[in-house]
């Protein structure tokens, strides 16, 4: 068996292993990475944001195809298929497996395909599909494993018919009708992008109302706009049993009610990719849902040995993982680093949504004198010329003295319009101010100049 010594192992090769893994390199580390998969990547990669989010896109464009008055003078609305569209999606990931490659070999890292698994505190065991076992010692260790769809016990996912949010990429038909349980950021994203294709959804949501952490009035406009592409909303549902036949899948929920359709997507909840890491050899121990504890340094119990990404849990996003890889990284080489704890959010529903900041319920519940400065992106020239007319930007900012406390974005391009609220809220006292969107000038016409819509918008409620 070979034995290779390195100052630093990364396990996983995703958003945080990458961002880790190249950290240390560059600053002169001899560095490793495990990836279980055959190629790089990660679940971002080939299951998770890419996959889900390049399908979207590609479904977004034949929704506007489909409605573009322009178009019928070349042809009638087209039907795509889910595998069809999926093949399309699929370019993205080789093109991103080609581009991370390179990265890993222009900064000399070396790469082990197979399951790592710890013989001691400062020894991996790398298992390929061969058998074939390489034994890595390193000074550090980072755990970068993500995490994968939490899977009921009760339900079978062997059944042709029955799905998670890894395996319906792997879809080889279009349904007619779907039952998704879960409405989170990944059920929500799922609706939209079924229903964009013609697809009967029923979508089951555990709570009162989709995505509580929204703002009321965002979280509103959601549910409106999914049931306008024909999702059928259930709150205040549990299901009792899923059971699937030769023709479809019947789910029975607590409340008595029995929904039957061609297929089931289990979208609620996820699970940390620890179980094969052999932690029990080490001491270490992740909870319920196999995620592990880590200080505000990335620091497990055992300080040598960091965590980062989904593996640790909140929040949860390739955005946010990919910090923490590089400032867990950051930590062990001694350099400055922050802990991760404001991100923006970014759903990509059909509209897409992004927010950063306090919500407004937040904000009367903490009695903070707060007014709201919005614009309507219908009466913007650059939505009237694209026609993505659906959807606003909220502001919401102190009366007195017009410090911004949340950005809230409906609509196209959302998750980019987001970062240049974020940016004046990250600057520090007097320049975090809603007169920076009426003292600078915006490219006309943007969806940015939103932003200055919004800020005369709100000066004229308090001036």
């Amino acid at each position: 068996m070979a034995i290779h010594n390195y100052d630093v192992v990364v396990i996983g090769t995703g958003p945080a292993g990458e961002s880790a893994a190249i950290n240390a390199a560059k600053h002169g580390k001899r560095v490793a990475v495990v990836e279980k998969q055959p190629i790089l990547g990660g679940n971002c990669t080939h299951w998770g944001t890419i996959p889900s989010k390049a399908l979207r896109h590609q479904v977004k464009q034949i929704m506007q195809f489909n409605t573009n008055r322009m178009f019928r003078d070349i042809g009638e609305p087209r039907w795509f298929s889910f595998p069809r569209v999926m093949e399309r999606s699929r370019i993205t990931i080789d093109q991103q497996v080609e581009m991370r490659t390179k990265f890993y070999a222009r900064n000399r890292i070396d790469l082990f395909s197979g399951v790592a698994r710890f013989k001691d505190e400062h020894t991996l065991l790398v298992r390929d599909r061969q058998e074939a076992l390489e034994e890595l010692a390193a000074q550090k260790i980072i755990i970068a494993t993500g995490s994968r769809p939490y899977r009921p016990a009760d339900i079978n996912f062997r059944h042709p018919r029955i799905y998670d949010s890894d395996s319906v990429l792997s879809l080889s038909h279009t349904p007619r009708t779907l039952i998704i349980f879960g409405a989170g950021v990944i059920g929500c994203e799922y609706a939209s992008i079924f229903s964009g294709l013609g697809v009967k959804v029923d979508l089951i949501n555990s709570r009162d109302r989709l995505l509580s952490f929204l703002d009321d009035e965002i979280s509103d406009a959601l549910s409106y706009h999914l049931r306008k592409h024909g999702v059928l909303i259930r709150h205040n549902e549990e299901y009792e049993r899923v059971e699937g036949d030769e023709s479809g899948v019947v789910v029975y929920l607590k409340s008595g009610k029995k929904l039957r359709a061609d297929a089931f997507l289990w979208a609620n909840g996820r699970t940390g990719n620890t179980d094969e890491l052999g932690l029990e050899n080490i001491g270490l121990e992740a909870n319920g849902r196999g995620q592990l504890q880590v200080d505000d340094h990335y620091r497990t119990a055992i300080p040598h040995i960091y965590a980062a990404g989904d593996v640790i849990g909140w929040p949860s996003l390739a955005s946010a993982a990919y910090d923490q890889g590089l400032n867990a990284c950051d930590e062990l080489l001694e350099r400055d680093y922050r802990f991760v704890n404001e991100v923006p959010t970014g759903i990509y529903t059909i509209p897409e949504i992004s927010s950063f900041g306090r919500t407004e319920r937040e904000l009367t519940e903490a009695k903070v004198p707060y007014e709201v400065a919005q614009a309507f992106f219908k009466d913007t020239a650059r939505a009237q010329i694209t026609g993505d007319t659906v959807g606003m930007l909220k502001i919401l900012f102190h009366q007195d003295t017009l410090e911004i406390f949340g950005i809230h974005c409906f609509g196209d391009q959302a998750s980019e319009i987001v970062h240049i609220g974020q940016a004046i809220m990250q600057q520090k006292g007097e320049a975090n101010t809603l007169k920076y969107f009426v003292n600078t000038t915006f490219n006309y016409p943007t969806m940015a100049e939103a932003y200055r819509v919004a800020a005369q918008n709100g000066l004229n409620r308090v001036f």
